[in-house]
Formats: structure tokens, C-alpha cells, sequence
């Protein structure tokens, strides 16, 4: 059985930065990819970004990209989220988990394992 932990999350004010690790335990962790998801109250929960475990290659939703940097570090069984100039609107609870589809999906039926969440709060 997988199990993934997110933390990092924390409060900050706009403009700042936070870095959100997602650390994965278990002897069948073998991924296909790793995502970061989001979900603010009240909304769905939404993709933020992805990276393929073994090339590392990485895609972003738009709302994010250029201020966020997805990585992992395959020896840590461990992804992160890099967030620069972080927004009032990136506020919510983000999630890390795992893909077996091999074609690129930003879907959160495609996604499992899920961690608990770890909140980040931006404020002004």
C-alpha cells in the first residue's frame, strides 16, 4: 500500500513563497507520473502540476505556470511544488498523488493515493 504525505503548507503573504513536499512510502510505489492538485472551499478540486517519475518532464496548468516548478527526487520517493509569487487566489488545500496512466492527464479521476493535504493560505 502507497501512502503519501504533503507538508510545507503554511501562511503567507502575496508575493511570498512556499515549498510543498510530498513524500511516498510503500514497496509498490512505481508511478507514472506525480501531480499537485488544489482545492479552494467551495470549488472542485483543480490540477496544478504534473511530472513524469522517470524522464521528469513536467506540465502546468496556465493559472500556474512560470511561478510554479514541480520536481521530484526519485531516490526520496519525493515530489515537490516550488510556489513563487504567490497569489491571494492560490489559497486552498493542496494535494499530492499518483498516476498509473501513461498518457498525460490532468484529471482527478486518473489519480490516486491521495495524501491528506497541507493548506496554504495567501493573504494581503
Amino acid at each position: 500500500q502507497v501512502q503519501l504525505v504533503e507538508s510545507g503548507g503554511g501562511s503567507v503573504q502575496t508575493g511570498g513563497s512556499l515549498r510543498l513536499a510530498c513524500a511516498a512510502s510503500g514497496r509498490t510505489f512505481a508511478p507514472v507520473a506525480m501531480g499537485w492538485f488544489r482545492q479552494a472551499p467551495g470549488k472542485e478540486r483543480e490540477f496544478v502540476a504534473r511530472v513524469r517519475w522517470s524522464s521528469g518532464s513536467t506540465y502546468y496548468a496556465d493559472s500556474v505556470k512560470g511561478r510554479f516548478t514541480i520536481s521530484r527526487d526519485n531516490a526520496k520517493n519525493t515530489v515537490y511544488l516550488q510556489m513563487n509569487t504567490l497569489k491571494s487566489e492560490d489559497t486552498a488545500v493542496y494535494y499530492c498523488a499518483r498516476t498509473a496512466v501513461v498518457v498525460l492527464t490532468t484529471q482527478v479521476k486518473d489519480y490516486d493515493n491521495w495524501g491528506q493535504g497541507t493548506q496554504v493560505t495567501v493573504s494581503s
